[in-house]
């Protein structure tokens, strides 16, 4: 019996603000389009999902932007920029965009399950979430940078769980990368379930729901049985 239902963050409940990167860029003489990042950006999180990939680069936020910033096909690369938004991510977080539906979502599934958050983060998800109005959908925040672990690692995992008190037996985990969230969950004993907004994961061994509004209904039905 599910009782519980913890998350991942960045690309489960919220999104870059693509609109504040494009405004950064175009300071620095780049024009580019949010609609042109947000594409480039889930380039990105399915390039994650190769075990080879490699970042090239010894700092992740500039790893993270140059990548962005190629697969957009920017002109050049705005370094200012990059830095300029590495500070607001760093005392704000720059995932601020909550995904369409999530609020229903959330206030839906907290009617008949315990919530809570599990991300690889800075630092600011608490902060970040109590400013965009999500945090009290939520028991425990796991942000990794508080932790000194991230996913996949089990350890991460075993944070919340011990948090709230919970047997493993009782716990679906919802993230958007495979080899991140599910696999990590699953090293555990976690029941991992893929949210695969945009289809491309079908190929992937696991549950999956296409929006967040969805996964009510995958689990309660499957109690019923």
């Amino acid at each position: 019996m599910i009782t519980t239902v913890l998350l991942d963050a960045g690309g489960t409940l919220v999104m870059p603000n693509f609109v504040r990167i494009a405004t950064e860029f175009g300071r620095d003489g780049v024009v580019v389009t949010p609609e042109s990042l947000e594409l480039a950006e889930i380039e990105m999180r399915l390039a994650y999902e190769r075990p080879s990939l490699s970042r090239g680069h010894g700092d992740p936020w500039i790893a993270y932007m140059q990548e962005l910033a190629r697969l957009a096909r920017v002109s050049h690369l705005p370094v200012e920029a990059f830095e300029r938004l590495r500070h607001y991510h760093d005392t704000e977080n720059l995932w601020e965009n909550i995904i369409e539906g999530t609020e229903a979502a959330l206030a839906s599934l907290a009617v008949r399950f315990r919530l809570g958050i599990i991300s690889n983060a800075n630092g600011t998800v608490r902060e970040s979430f109590a400013r965009l109005g999500l945090g009290h959908f939520f028991e425990t925040i796991v942000d990794s940078a508080e932790e000194g672990c991230e996913k996949p690692d089990p350890r991460i995992f075993r944070v919340a769980l011990n948090r709230m008190q919970l047997d493993v037996s009782e716990v679906a985990y919802v993230g958007d990368i495979f080899r991140v969230d599910i696999i990590g969950a699953r090293g555990v004993g976690m029941r991992g379930i893929l949210l695969d907004i945009h289809g491309y994961h079908a190929d992937k061994p696991c549950e999956r729901v296409r929006a967040l509004a969805d996964l009510e209904a995958l689990l309660t039905a499957q109690q019923k049985e």
